[in-house]
């Protein structure tokens, strides 16, 4: 099989600086967007929930059924991760009151058991295996896992731990880079930096979602969730439709 032929198999991206700044939107669009449904639209923790999975779910199966990458349906399945994960985060942690530590732990104890899930009945969870259905759902269950993991993780530092938005956005900003340099100066395993880097950009985009739209009196900036939604939105769209992306490759 010739790699042009492969790569019409793979439906994720190449992993680029534009990969991860779009991701990073997504997070943070996800933070915002869920807000708006479940809170500014008073729909509550558990209906929205129930929705953007329903939503998330279409998507995959979208995702899977298709035969090509194409970016536009790629970023959107994201974006119904990111979602329902900052709404069931919220579910978890506040309508349940298992709070944010009780929530990051059973949301990193999932993650950890799908990808251990995946690795002993795939024998992998590099990316660029992600070309038949088994790896496709595996992929996506550890992506939602991830991002509502994310969603836990960035309230828990902002807010249980009086650190702020900002300043929790540093914490992870600098755990991101810490993780570019192990990708440049060790020999960690790669796929390994990837998963870390992709749950990290979660509780990012989370804790910048929050300084957007909480109140002033909270640190925030008090921006309607609707007009930053729209903001982010916009800028996620244009980057995916200026910046080159093509399916990722394998690599063995």
């Amino acid at each position: 099989m010739n790699s042009t032929t492969q790569a019409t198999l793979i439906k994720v991206p190449a992993v680029t600086l534009g990969f991860w700044i779009i991701k990073i939107l997504a997070t943070t669009l996800g933070e915002t967007g869920g807000d708006a449904v479940s809170m500014s639209m008073a729909l509550g923790y558990l209906i929205s929930s129930a929705l953007f999975m329903l939503l998330f779910v279409a998507m995959v199966l979208w995702q899977i059924r298709a035969t090509d990458f194409q970016p536009l349906r790629y970023w959107a399945t994201i974006l119904a991760s990111t979602t329902v994960g900052t709404t069931l985060a919220d579910f978890a942690t506040r309508s349940l009151g298992i709070g944010y530590g009780g929530g990051s732990l059973l949301l990193l104890t999932l993650l950890g058991l799908t990808l251990f899930c995946w690795q002993r009945l795939l024998g992998t969870i590099d990316i660029t295996s992600v070309s038949n259905t088994k790896a496709q759902l595996f992929y996506w269950l550890t992506i939602m896992f991830s991002q509502t993991l994310g969603t836990a993780l960035g309230d828990w530092t902002a807010d249980s731990t009086d650190l702020g938005y900002l300043f929790a956005a540093g914490v992870f900003s600098g755990l991101l880079l810490f993780i570019v340099l192990l990708a440049y100066f060790s020999h960690i395993s790669r796929t390994a930096l990837f998963w870390a880097a992709f749950v990290l950009t979660r509780p990012l985009g989370a804790v910048v979602g929050d300084f957007l739209d909480k109140p002033l009196a909270q640190g925030g900036l008090e921006l309607s969730r609707y007009s930053a939604s729209a903001a982010l939105l916009t800028s996620m769209l244009l980057l995916i439709i200026l910046l080159p992306q093509r399916a990722a490759l394998k690599t063995h």
